[in-house]
């Protein structure tokens, strides 16, 4: 039907019968909308509903279907386009670029519900595509809009394209976050660098705690106090950080503490020491090895003739010996992993005496409780060994009033 075919009908004059025609369609591409959406989509959803897929679901939820329904309006208006003859080229153009970005939108719907699909498998805490998601997404949308353009002005997008080159430097510019970021995003998820839940501490940006989201543009990290912290994913690869999943999955977390020891009371072992000492139960067998290997030693000096080089225990190492024992004894400090007790340079403030140790768990109040109640029974019992803690005098004495 044509304008003139409407206004011989209508009996109307032509004026009239566009005006009339217009309204019409209108009309129409809105009944058939509404129509798509309060009744089309209900039947939709109670087909997804009464499926046992999952994916059908997301996609619901991330409003595809909803979004495809717009282009019922948008093609009936293409259908009667021959009605409207002084405007058909621009309205052709019009639903053109309507089409394109309902397509680019309902698209974006299928990509975002294929990453949370993705997100429920166990890979994805190792390979997180939120990233590439989002890159995917920046691209449809700028290739939309050089092919809306491109529609709108009567130039192929290949020719708008080829004038690209020019505008490079601008675009990296406007750009230059984005490129960052998805080349560290790139190679944070090809390397395995960081993984949602992983735990990492990075000082620079006071962050220390779990991550949460690993995007395109940025990370976010919930700390241990509860506040979450934004990071740039490009200054992942400018600036150092420590990740500790190696020390999650090692089932093992360190303890690395010193106690300085007043050097004035380290000294030889006299008999009444070395026969109280020797009654501790976890120094029997030290102390009994360590007596015989010594009076081996210095009998072999006196046969030999030598003075002033023989052997003698001190309280300093007995307790050394004392500490090593008491953790070995202890279920949970690792024996597999490194375990050392040992001696540090003196400072004028005593000789540090490290204990660097694993404990049996990574949960982090089990580990401070632990390396507590260690600390604990060390500054009880090194008294026991006539030894003293450095500790500087404060210039105040408590009984004084």
């Amino acid at each position: 039907m044509t304008i003139a075919a409407i206004s011989d009908w209508l009996n109307i004059s032509m004026q009239s019968a566009r005006l009339a025609a217009a309204a019409g369609v209108l009309i129409l591409c809105w009944v058939l909308y509404l129509i798509a959406r309060h009744i089309l989509l209900k039947i939709i959803d109670k087909v997804v509903e009464k499926t046992k897929t999952y994916w059908d679901d997301v996609l619901r939820k991330h409003k595809v279907f909803r979004r495809m329904v717009l282009v019922v309006p948008v093609l009936t208006l293409w259908f009667f386009v021959g009605l409207f003859p002084g405007a058909q080229a621009f309205i052709q153009k019009l639903c053109i670029s309507l089409i394109v970005m309902i397509g680019v939108s309902a698209f974006n719907g299928v990509l975002s519900s294929i990453e949370e699909i993705y997100g429920e498998l166990p890979v994805s805490r190792e390979r997180p595509i939120k990233g590439f998601i989002q890159i995917i997404k920046l691209i449809l949308i700028i290739f939309s809009l050089f092919v809306i353009v491109g529609v709108l002005i009567d130039r192929s997008p290949i020719y708008l394209l080829s004038g690209l080159g020019a505008m490079t430097a601008i675009l990296l510019l406007i750009f230059k976050d984005t490129i960052l970021s998805f080349v560290a995003s790139v190679r944070i998820s090809t390397n395995g660098l960081i993984k949602i839940g992983d735990w990492i501490s990075y000082p620079q940006h006071d962050a220390d705690g779990e991550v949460i989201d690993l995007a395109l543009h940025s990370i976010r990290i919930r700390n241990w106090d509860k506040t979450i912290t934004t990071i740039p994913m490009h200054k992942l690869l400018e600036e150092s950080f420590k990740n500790w999943q190696g020390m999650v999955e090692t089932g093992g977390r360190r303890i690395k503490r010193s106690l300085s020891i007043d050097m004035n009371s380290v000294r030889f072992l006299d008999d009444e020491l070395l026969e109280k000492l020797s009654k501790i139960r976890l120094l029997e067998s030290y102390v009994k090895e360590k007596q015989a290997e010594i009076e081996a030693f210095n009998r072999e000096l006196e046969k030999e003739g030598k003075i002033g080089s023989s052997r003698r225990m001190t309280n300093f190492g007995t307790f050394r010996a004392y500490i090593a024992a008491y953790l070995r004894s202890l279920p949970t400090i690792r024996k597999d992993m490194t375990f050392l007790i040992r001696h540090l340079d003196p400072t004028p403030k005593g000789i540090p005496l490290e204990v660097y140790v694993f404990t049996a768990t990574t949960e982090w109040g089990a580990y401070e409780a632990i390396q507590a109640d260690i600390f604990d029974h060390l500054l009880a019992i090194i008294s026991e060994f006539d030894l003293r803690v450095f500790q500087e005098p404060s210039g105040w004495d408590w009984r004084e009033k």
